[in-house]
């Protein structure tokens, strides 16, 4: 059998350890493979400044494939973490969100709910950084009721921490003839219905049957419609501080829902 062929992902204008943390991310992911779980790239190499990665042939979305993708999802959700906000094994520390060229630093710090997770590592971190970047000024009290009623434990469902990919927008999901390969991950210990989330916020294809085809695999929670744009808002937060634009107001719209 011959060698697959390599891709090099440049991160070589990245922070010091961002290829580590990647790959970290990587294999943490692929360990639910043999389970059945989602397809990841598969790291050949890692260095300072590049990680090389299995290169795949693009290939139209199908339906077949989506289905396949949304039972794998669940299956890899429930490999579980330590805690939420736990890193991947093999990995101490925060870790990067964000384009590969400017990343921005990701807190994990292993935490025993995920609203207490979710209020300070991800909204209340986000809004001290939009804050020192003259984002949010006035809406300030807004974002920080919304964490109080995270942090209260009032949308906790009691499920265990889910293994996440924690960047499962659309381009992150790369469509071969084989099926779906998860890349670029942000993997943590987290909520399951954040990556799902993401997939909705940026429209993956076939995304009605990915939804269907992971809740007939891992039924959903009662109600989670309506924590969709919650879980959306750290991620419009997120691109509100790297590209600013429409994604300032977009912030401050989804959390007068939950404020």
């Amino acid at each position: 059998m011959s060698a697959p062929r390599t891709y090099r992902k440049d991160t070589s204008a990245a922070p010091r350890g961002y290829s580590s943390w990647e790959a970290a991310g990587l294999v943490w992911l692929g360990e639910a493979e043999a389970k059945g779980g989602a397809r990841v790239a598969e790291v050949l190499d890692v260095d300072l400044d590049h990680i090389d990665l299995v290169q795949y042939d693009p290939a139209p979305a199908k339906t077949t494939h989506a289905d396949e993708l949304g039972a794998a999802l669940a299956t890899t959700h429930a490999e579980g973490a330590p805690a939420f906000g736990s890193p991947p094994a093999r990995w101490p520390g925060h870790g990067f969100v964000g384009p590969a060229e400017s990343p921005i630093p990701m807190p994990l710090e292993p935490t025993s709910t995920w609203g207490e997770f979710y209020a300070e590592q991800r909204i209340r971190d986000l809004l001290r950084t939009g804050r020192s970047q003259g984002l949010w000024e006035q809406e300030s009290d807004l974002f920080d009721r919304v964490a109080d009623r995270v942090a209260s434990g009032e949308f906790d469902d009691g499920r265990p921490p889910a293994r996440l990919h924690g960047d499962l927008w659309a381009g992150n999901v790369l469509w071969t003839a084989e099926g779906a390969v998860l890349i670029d991950p942000a993997a943590h210990g987290g909520h399951a219905e954040t990556d799902l989330a993401m997939l909705l916020l940026f429209r993956a294809p076939h995304i009605a049957r990915i939804i269907a085809a992971y809740d007939e695999a891992a039924p959903l929670s009662d109600g989670w419609e309506g924590r969709v744009a919650l879980h959306q808002l750290h991620p419009v937060m997120l691109h509100a501080v790297l590209f600013g634009g429409g994604y300032v107001t977009q912030a401050v719209e989804m959390a007068r829902r939950y404020a």
